[in-house]
């Protein structure tokens, strides 16, 4: 980010964050504004709202909402498949957001700043909390509602999302085959990458191993493209840790942040479970599974495992 937008002076012409999702056209031409000019001019107008521009209103400049809104293309006239169209784009929206708070959390593990990363923690079991919000939005959805626009998907199926496949890696579950649908789109590079770097639960395993518990070596040099298993050696690690309720022991604030993500993140495949039961019963799914028994084996899968075996031990 540039200099001059981090200070928060002058014009903004443009910002760029690398990487296929993070790219963004960006914000021309917006003007930022001091404490002081938000005062003075507030004091001039009597408090009124601008209501003149010389251009292109900033909140549109900033946000591209004129954008945001052509992207709804709906393949049929049935009035409920808006509905359908516009929260499955927004549970994309946030699955983006949760990838950016869960990949700023992982970075400054790895740096060992336990404390800095509880802040996009908590962002990001709220954002989740935000996510699960969505699938509300749908409870009117029978079947036969459905079934006016599911054949116009064709194959098209959420299990198809790369971001939301981002998400799962990072998580820590991991599963190559899931980047193979992807081979002939521009993410895959991406995403074949995501599934190659540790993931934040094998950064927060090595973060405990520099804080001197007694891990087993393996775990530090593992094959990251498949699903970490629970050990004994880190839930004993974390009974340690719990055991420890000084106020600045920042590695149990780190646990109970990690579970919060954990618990709001089973909450979501608990609500798509439904969602998907509610509306389509246990016929075959459109991208080729058996829908609702894909998604009941899919909820075995455990995120960070070990925050949820040393509790017995507790």
């Amino acid at each position: 980010m540039s200099d001059h937008l981090s200070r928060g002076i002058g014009t903004v012409d443009s910002v760029f964050t690398a990487g296929r999702y993070g790219e963004r056209m960006v914000i021309v031409n917006l003007a930022s504004t001091t404490a002081a000019e938000r005062d003075e001019r507030a004091a001039r107008t009597g408090g009124r709202p601008t209501l003149e521009f010389a251009q292109r209103v900033p909140y549109d400049t900033y946000t591209h909402a004129s954008t945001l809104h052509t992207l709804q293309q709906p393949l049929s006239t049935d009035p409920g498949e808006m509905s359908f169209l516009v929260v499955s784009q927004i549970m994309e929206l946030y699955f983006n957001l949760i990838r950016h708070e869960l990949r700023e959390a992982r970075t400054l593990l790895r740096a060992d700043e336990v404390w800095p990363a509880l802040a996009p923690l908590r962002r990001a079991a709220l954002h989740l909390e935000g996510l699960n919000a969505a699938w509300q939005t749908l409870r009117w959805m029978t079947p036969d509602d459905f079934n006016r626009f599911r054949d116009l998907l064709g194959e098209g199926s959420g299990f198809q999302s790369a971001m939301y496949r981002h998400v799962e890696f990072l998580l820590g579950l991991r599963n190559a085959a899931l980047v193979r649908p992807f081979r002939g789109s521009d993410v895959h590079d991406e995403l074949t990458t995501a599934l190659h770097e540790p993931s934040l639960w094998d950064e927060v395993i090595a973060l405990l191993a520099r804080h001197g518990h007694d891990l087993e070596p393996e775990l530090l040099d593992r094959d990251l493209t498949v699903d970490h298993e629970a050990d004994a050696s880190v839930a004993a690690a974390w009974v340690l840790i719990y055991r420890d309720n000084g106020p600045d022991n920042h590695l149990r604030m780190l646990g109970e942040a990690l579970t919060d993500v954990a618990d709001r993140f089973g909450d979501w495949r608990y609500q798509h479970l439904k969602a998907v039961q509610r509306t389509m019963g246990a016929k075959v799914g459109s991208g080729g599974s058996n829908g609702l028994g894909w998604l009941q084996r899919s909820m075995s899968r455990t995120v960070f495992p070990e925050l949820w075996t040393s509790r017995t031990q507790m």
